[in-house]
């Protein structure tokens, strides 16, 4: 029987990834659908655009690090309490975890037995798994966190910078919009799958969203572009 493949220990990158791209496709093409609306001229709509790029990444990054970091720094104190109580009271904390391997339905003997050999190959690493739900490969990790989301920032909001970048002026919002829904739809479509997520839900609410964050920009683009001209 092949070993079955869970997808949770992916939830840390998987989160940062999809949240830096999708925000950088719809701000960046947001950026610059507003700015186009307002009737500004291609390069103006260029320049906003690559600053909008350039700050979001750096935002998103140190966002994701100060964010992330935060959670880390609890993660470590809730570990040092339980090193100072299993210094202080071991006889004690063995009992806690064969209580919890017995609140999981062992009988009362074979969760004491578990208790010990598991606090004999690592007290403090069984604590943290079964008592805290601290699992290594969930454990918050920072850097991690700030460059894949600085990172795919930038893929997503290259993406409606070279469409509007190319098109000619007369069609020049069209294919920034299609060439962002279509983005979209791949970016839901793929972070669906690769969290075992369904996958037309998924794509829908980031597509719903998307066209409604640029709907509402480029109007307030065009309003502002009316009474500032």
């Amino acid at each position: 029987m092949p070993a079955e493949s869970h997808l949770s220990h992916r939830s840390n990158w998987l989160r940062a990834a999809v949240l830096g791209a999708n925000d950088g496709i719809v701000s960046t093409a947001s950026l610059v659908l507003g700015v186009a609306a307002s009737g500004a001229s291609g390069s103006a709509i260029m320049t906003a655009g690559v600053a909008g790029l350039a700050a979001g990444a750096l935002s998103m990054a140190a966002g994701e690090y100060v964010s992330v970091s935060s959670q880390r720094d609890s993660e470590e104190a809730d570990l040092r309490l339980e090193q100072r109580e299993l210094r202080a009271d071991p006889g004690g904390e063995l009992r806690e975890l064969t209580e919890i391997y017995q609140g999981r339905g062992l009988p009362a003997d074979l969760a004491h037995q578990v208790a010990v050999e598991l606090t004999r190959a690592g007290a403090l690493e069984a604590h943290a798994r079964d008592e805290l739900g601290l699992e290594d490969q969930r454990r918050a990790r920072p850097l991690q966190a700030a460059w894949t989301s600085g990172l795919a920032f930038s893929c997503g909001a290259i993406l409606p910078l070279v469409a509007i970048g190319l098109a000619p002026a007369s069609v020049r919002a069209a294919v920034c919009v299609a060439a962002t829904l279509v983005a979209l739809a791949v970016l839901g479509d793929t972070g669906a799958r690769l969290g075992g997520a369904r996958r037309i839900p998924a794509t829908a609410r980031v597509l719903a969203w998307g066209a409604v964050a640029m709907a509402v920009t480029a109007g307030i683009g065009a309003v502002v572009g009316q009474a500032t001209g």
